[in-house]
């Protein structure tokens, strides 16, 4: 399908010279993966494989992060092709450059938010796309961050995606310091399905009377106080869900998603396909809810009715895969 934007070619590749959608996403998985070092990118195969992708398409990934899936996506594209990726962290706007200094298509690079996806895309002239990749988990390098993400290392309670000097811009810290206890306890259920919400809420809330929580570590700790002792030696570490709904609150994660893939969806062509991947459930349920209204309105088939999970294998040599679904759609 062809598509609307500026510096793209009239000119099509003669099918004979080109290979199958499957054959080119399969020749760039194992190159993509090693762009992300010390970071593994999870379902990347068959996230390339269903987006179904055109040298000559408009595709946007619309989660940077360390652009392992960014390279395999440029790899299928050829210089009528465009790229187009969204971050909101400066710094993987920088390794996106890196990784794709080489690339055949034209490359747009966009320091925001994707749920900002339809003005940032009209102010580049670009009005229309093929394909849109979101993948909703992890990187490494957010865990490196030193905003606060991680329960295991001493950081500034920050939480945010973007630079925290902002004027205005919310953080983990001004939410645990400044709301109260009722709202704590509903986020931390809500969005990270903690169970120990109230007792966590109530031990955040009777900490802060002393002093605020300013870093990461301390406010593991309180949590891990907060919560009975059997739960403090279990599977995860008890400050898991917390620290989730937390982020969650922080970056508006869940409005962004239902946003995002709006817009993008509205930007989409007849015949062009959006993959989502998710990590929890939370987010799976907005995305099948989504696609779901999309097809009931007539507009769209969903490609995956129950959504892809990884392989055994890649399980057993990536564990943060286990939880992983991709989920597809096509627009009519």
């Amino acid at each position: 399908m062809r598509t609307r934007h500026i510096g793209s070619s009239s000119d099509l590749v003669p099918p004979s010279t080109r290979r199958s959608s499957s054959e080119r996403s399969r020749s760039t998985v194992s190159r993509s993966n090693k762009i992300e070092a010390g970071h593994t990118t999870v379902l990347l195969h068959e996230a390339i494989e269903e987006l179904s992708i055109e040298p000559t398409d408009t595709v946007v990934d619309a989660t940077l992060g360390g652009a392992g899936h960014a390279h395999a996506i440029a790899d299928m594209l050829d210089t009528t092709g465009t790229f187009i990726g969204f971050d909101l962290d400066q710094d993987a706007i920088g390794r996106a450059q890196d990784a794709l200094s080489k690339v055949k298509p034209q490359t747009i690079l966009v320091n925001a938010n994707f749920r900002s996806i339809e003005a940032e895309l009209a102010a580049r002239g670009v009005t229309a796309i093929d394909k849109a990749l979101y993948d909703l988990g992890w990187s490494a390098f957010q865990l490196d961050a030193g905003r606060g993400f991680s329960f295991l290392k001493d950081e500034p309670l920050l939480m945010t995606y973007g630079t925290s000097d902002q004027k205005g811009m919310l953080t983990a810290a001004m939410i645990v310091n400044e709301w109260g206890e009722e709202s704590i306890a509903d986020i931390i259920f809500g969005w990270g399905e903690e169970r120990y919400s109230r007792r966590i809420a109530k031990a955040i809330v009777e900490r802060r009377k002393i002093r605020p929580f300013t870093r990461s570590v301390d406010l593991a700790e309180v949590i891990k106080s907060a919560v009975p002792a059997a739960y403090r030696h279990g599977r995860l570490h008890p400050a898991t869900r917390t620290f989730q709904a937390l982020r969650i609150a922080t970056n508006d994660e869940l409005g962004a998603l239902t946003e995002g893939l709006k817009g993008a969806w509205k930007l989409l062509g007849s015949g062009g396909r959006i993959a989502v991947i998710t990590f929890h459930s939370i987010e799976d349920r907005i995305v099948k809810e989504l696609f779901l209204d999309f097809e009931r309105s007539g507009g769209g088939t969903r490609i995956t009715r129950s959504p892809k999970k990884p392989k055994k294998e890649e399980i057993v040599s990536n564990p943060r895969a286990r939880s992983a679904k991709l989920r597809v759609i096509e627009k009519i």
